[in-house]
């Protein structure tokens, strides 16, 4: 049984839902025990993601956050585990190694296939019924329902991509989760922060959650924002400090953000 609900779920009125997969620091018990020093110390975390999306709670948006590290398992990413991105090292629905390649676990310390399957039944199927469940609700009242998933990653991660990430990394699966009139003003709010870099589909098009979820046709959109940790962090490095002016600058640039998707209609 798990020590903590498997995610922590505030309720809105907006026809809006933001979900924060990585956020989460807590492991499954005696996990921690298994694990190297440097997957214990949790590296690929999305820091301060409920801090950065405080403005929902004033724009009656709603907020699903898991309360699971991502080694526990993955929640953007698929039950089956599929490739998002094909000839690109694959990160894993329950990683083996961090983002710069190192081993998460200890020497023969790594879960089996039975246990990768227990953890699907323990933390990621609760989490994508709850997802769904709101979804629907929304969609029930409004008649759409819009999914805003939230992330952060470090600009430069040589194993993953090549190059510096821009600060703000839109992802609608191509154009393929969310109708074009939704994402377009969110992009032209973009390109007046002068002081970030954006881009639309570019290295990040969107896990698990924007792929599954956003179907336009149906009245469910979904967009995916990753935002680089250098706009938020005073640096990307243990202990991951939050820049406090930074930090506030952000907050308000996605409460516009948003305002926009709640106050679209389709």
């Amino acid at each position: 049984m798990t020590k903590l609900p498997v995610f922590s779920f505030t309720r809105g009125v907006a026809p809006v839902l933001v979900t924060i997969p990585h956020a989460g620091t807590a492991l499954m018990p005696e996990m921690a025990g298994r694990m190297t020093p440097t997957g214990a110390a949790l590296p690929d975390t999305d820091w301060y993601m409920e801090r950065l999306y405080a403005a929902a709670a004033d724009l009656g948006i709603g907020m699903l956050r898991a309360n699971y590290s991502r080694y526990v398992i993955d929640l953007n990413r698929g039950a089956d585990d599929a490739t998002l991105y094909p000839g690109r090292p694959k990160t894993g629905l329950v990683p083996e190694l961090t983002f710069d390649g190192e081993p998460i676990y200890r020497v023969g310390e790594m879960p089996d296939e039975a246990e990768i399957a227990a953890r699907r039944d323990l933390y990621w199927q609760p989490y994508h019924d709850a997802v769904a469940e709101e979804l629907a609700r929304l969609k029930a009242r409004w008649g759409w329902a819009i999914l805003w998933d939230g992330h952060s990653i470090r600009n430069e991660i040589p194993r993953l991509f090549e190059g510096r990430l821009p600060d703000l990394n839109f992802g609608t699966d191509e154009g393929r989760s969310c109708n074009a009139s939704l994402i377009a003003p969110i992009i032209q709010s973009a390109n007046r922060q002068t002081h970030y870099t954006h881009i639309l589909n570019g290295r990040f098009k969107g896990g698990y959650t924007t792929r599954h979820y956003g179907q336009p046709s149906n009245g469910l959109h979904a967009i995916q924002l990753e935002k680089a940790k250098s706009i938020y962090l005073d640096h990307q490095d243990a202990p991951w400090p939050m820049g406090r002016i930074k930090s506030r600058a952000v907050v308000e640039m996605v409460g516009n953000f948003l305002e926009i998707a709640k106050n679209w209609r389709p």
